[in-house]
């Protein structure tokens, strides 16, 4: 498989993301290997929270949220998708499917043998996320979604998503931290924008961010549909703590905390919210909000109870 790396000087003096780079091996299918990017922060020993980014994001979302987490004893691990951040970027688009990222993401769970996870899930972390929990519910014991879904193509996606599908695949030149600024209800400086347009010195650097608006189930004849169907009959019996926090300002994913809640056992009796002044990317928006929404529901529920 061909691949581009985004050079390491590309992340040099990022505003707010001063973390140490950590990477595992991953395989590329095609009997080769790809390197996988992860945050590792905060104490080995301490409760492991799993956040994992979405389209076109990559860790560095994340980033002001880990202190807050890392203070109270946590261990945080934020990934780069395969094609984000400072993970490697297969080049042909053709490279990336649902199943693939599926398949790489799982690999931060099994090589770093992680257990007793909360996952804090949004956007496509959550199309990735929530396949995994229901494919691996033993290893985890809490979920936090925030402004994601878990798509069969059984339900029309909805205007707003369908424009921004249009949208991605007509733009000539993809305007990563563009995305991000038009889907957040903050000013972002000029420092933070940069650090989203870091791993993607040109055009060749896109073909994973390009790709993955098709990704999404659409219709029921897509080939992620039955799996994302098992995946919800596991959810429909997981009744580990299950949160929901969408922010009120998403017109993709509106409406989907109520269809988790209504779904999902786990969320039963759990402090539900909704994050004001927040847009899709509600972690550039509110990150200690989120966070302290995170911490409160962990405090809730501790593991020895459950």
């Amino acid at each position: 498989m061909q691949y581009l790396r985004t050079p390491d000087a590309c992340f040099e003096g990022l505003n707010g993301y001063s973390f140490e780079p950590h990477y595992i091996s991953v395989d590329d299918f095609e009997g080769g290997e790809l390197r996988m990017h992860y945050l590792d922060e905060g104490s080995q020993d301490g409760e492991v929270i799993l956040m994992l980014h979405g389209e076109p994001s990559w860790s560095y979302l994340y980033r002001n949220m880990i202190k807050p987490l890392t203070d109270k004893g946590y261990r945080v691990i934020a990934p780069d998708l395969i094609g984000f951040g400072r993970s490697d970027k297969p080049t042909e688009r053709g490279d990336y499917t649902y199943q693939r990222h599926l398949d790489w993401v799982r690999n931060i769970l099994t090589q770093l043998s992680l257990s007793h996870v909360t996952l804090v899930c949004q956007d496509w972390g959550g199309l990735l996320g929530l396949r995994l929990v229901a494919e691996h519910p033993e290893l985890f014991a809490r979920v936090l979604a925030a402004n994601t879904m878990l798509p069969t193509g059984d339900h029309a996606p909805g205007d707003a998503f369908m424009k921004w599908r249009t949208f991605s695949q007509a733009v000539p030149e993809f305007p990563v931290a563009g995305i991000i600024k038009g889907a957040t209800v903050t000013e972002l400086t000029e420092q933070v924008i940069d650090g989203y347009n870091a791993p993607y010195p040109s055009e060749e650097y896109k073909a994973g961010v390009r790709q993955f608006p098709l990704l999404v189930p659409i219709s029921t004849d897509d080939p992620q549909t039955d799996a994302n169907r098992q995946a919800w009959q596991v959810l429909q019996k997981f009744e580990k703590p299950f949160i929901t926090a969408f922010s009120d300002s998403d017109p993709v994913t509106v409406g989907g905390d109520g269809i988790m809640q209504k779904l999902i056992p786990g969320t039963k009796g759990q402090s539900h919210t909704t994050i004001t002044q927040g847009g899709h990317f509600l972690q550039e928006d509110q990150p200690k909000q989120l966070a302290k929404v995170l911490l409160q529901f962990i405090n809730d529920n501790p593991i020895s109870t459950h």
